[in-house]
């Protein structure tokens, strides 16, 4: 099971994770959750519809409903990281183990980071992006652009962005009520339902082994990353160098190679 992020970016973008299956003959299952891409949209739904139990009860709808419950694995990249340790705590009895890729356990540590990265981009840059946020103009084509500028050093480093990527983008652009309702207006700017989560408690209770993954210029930075690790009963981290935060797009092969060679020892 391949878990898009956001909440409510498209699956388009980790499709290529699902090559595993020519790696292996290893099944792939790529869904859009609710809210984005091919799923259904409901923008006029209000705002405590969009929880992170909501997107729990799809999984494992998804997962009875494909007859996989009783053994499988799942991978979440970002959002998908976080739902899927949530998922992990449901202590599911097919599930055998765990990606979590470029993801926080704490969104109190990822703004904290986010921040800092931020602070070093270029000061007119900076500027631009906080002129828009205090005037509440953050869907402004000058506020898009000076976004992208971060997008383009710790979001994903290959320009112009993958393909699959970009087609994730223009669908958030065309709906983006899950995104700005969870999360906010930006990857750095956090002010949605998300803000306050942290699941950093509570991964002691993860049954499953866990293979995380995170990028050298990653905007979950070492300092997100390392708490989730320590936390985990069974956990084992991979800093890929020279990615960002789709380090599947960015090292694809190397990627791939990981977490294969992770789930064959759970097999």
């Amino acid at each position: 099971m391949i878990l898009h992020g956001g909440p409510g970016c498209a699956h388009d973008y980790v499709e290529s994770i699902a090559e595993l299956a020519a790696i292996s003959g290893r099944p792939c299952v790529l869904y859009d959750q609710i809210g984005c891409g091919k799923s259904q949209h409901l923008p006029e739904a209000p705002t405590d519809f969009w929880t992170v139990e909501l997107f729990l009860r799809e999984l494992e709808t998804v997962t009875a409903h494909l007859g996989i419950e009783g053994r499988y694995h799942v991978l979440g990249q970002s959002w998908g990281g976080m739902l899927g340790m949530e998922h992990a705590l449901t202590h599911p009895p097919g599930l055998r183990a765990l990606v979590v890729a470029n993801s926080p356990a704490s969104m109190d540590l990822w703004v904290s980071e986010t921040e800092r990265l931020r602070s070093l981009l270029p000061a007119d840059v900076q500027e631009t992006l906080t002129r828009n946020e205090v005037a509440g103009t953050t869907d402004s084509e000058e506020y898009e652009q000076a976004v992208n500028v971060f997008y383009e050093r710790h979001v994903c480093r290959v320009v112009p962005f993958p393909d699959g990527l970009q087609r994730t983008f223009a669908q958030l652009a065309e709906d983006p009520t899950v995104y700005q309702t969870m999360n906010g207006p930006s990857e750095f700017h956090v002010i949605g339902t998300l803000r306050d989560w942290d699941v950093t408690p509570r991964l002691g209770g993860v049954e499953v082994p866990v293979l995380v993954i995170s990028g050298e210029y990653d905007e979950a930075t070492p300092a997100v990353v390392q708490p989730l690790v320590d936390a985990l009963p069974d956990a084992r981290w991979e800093l890929m160098a020279g990615t960002s935060h789709c380090s599947h797009l960015e090292q694809p092969e190397p990627f791939l190679g990981l977490v294969e060679t992770f789930l064959a020892a759970q097999d």
